[in-house]
């Protein structure tokens, strides 16, 4: 049996090639289960294959490390569910995948062309959630924040230097260089002087700052409410999205 709707959704923006790949594993699993047809399982595990890679199940992690990864993902999820223009949290795990220790998997419920301001905020307060989350139930910052750390600060500087969303107003700085016959941009040419360089520093700052204060704000509010999340992540290793949102409902 097979929810093809569950599937779109985990599957919005997918090209033709990633469903012909997911495909193609979601067969391997089947073959490798016995089975003689694809089910729900091995679609929705061949998902998470394609967007984050293999299970690492002989990368073990300490009684420590497991605690930390717990916590971190859970802030993830946790930052997401308190926001509105989040996309909607489907699974929490701390079974490494590609070379994450843990994940927390979002996918919007259908694809999207345009992405406001606040749907922007609201995901940099998401990616820094499990380093807000590791500094207040350890007061220690560790380098599973690393990842997200580089994402949050390559999305606000676009905000910046792409979509004019700071106080610059609305000005595009830098000029990318392309190999047209590819569609390839190979380099940026700096267009500003140094003077304003300083400036996009200072609004890319301020963006991941506010994110930082708008993330540790409502865990800091939900904060037994993220030792819930955590013990749940490491008694079970894995929440599904509907045992996430009744743990959400219980505890609101």
């Amino acid at each position: 049996d097979v929810d093809l709707r569950e599937v779109a959704e985990r599957t919005a923006g997918f090209s033709g090639a990633d469903l012909a790949n997911l495909a193609n594993e979601a067969a391997i699993l089947a073959a490798r289960h016995n089975k003689t047809k694809i089910n729900q399982i091995e679609l929705l595990e061949s998902i998470e294959k394609v967007l984050l890679g293999p299970e690492r199940k002989s990368h073990i992690l300490s009684k420590k490390e497991k605690k930390i990864a717990a916590y971190h993902e859970a802030g993830h999820a946790l930052v997401s569910s308190l926001i509105p223009d989040t996309e909607p949290v489907r699974k929490i795990s701390i079974i490494a995948r590609g070379m994450a220790a843990g994940y927390t998997l979002k996918m919007p419920a259908e694809e999207k062309k345009i992405i406001t301001k606040s749907e922007f905020l609201a995901e940099l307060a998401v990616l820094l959630g499990g380093y807000c989350a590791e500094k207040l139930k350890f007061n220690e910052i560790t380098t599973g924040a690393a990842n997200d750390l580089e994402k949050a600060s390559d999305l606000a500087r676009r905000l910046v230097k792409e979509y004019g969303m700071s106080a610059l107003g609305p000005i595009s700085f830098g000029e990318k260089e392309e190999l047209v016959f590819l569609g390839k941009e190979i380099s940026e040419q700096r267009n500003y002087s140094e003077k304003v360089a300083a400036k996009i520093d200072e609004e890319v700052k301020k963006f991941i700052i506010e994110a930082e204060n708008r993330a540790k704000k409502l865990l800091t509010k939900k904060l037994a409410l993220l030792d819930k999340i955590a013990k749940t992540l490491i008694e079970k290793e894995t929440i599904e999205k509907e045992e996430f949102e009744k743990l959400i409902k219980d505890n609101s």
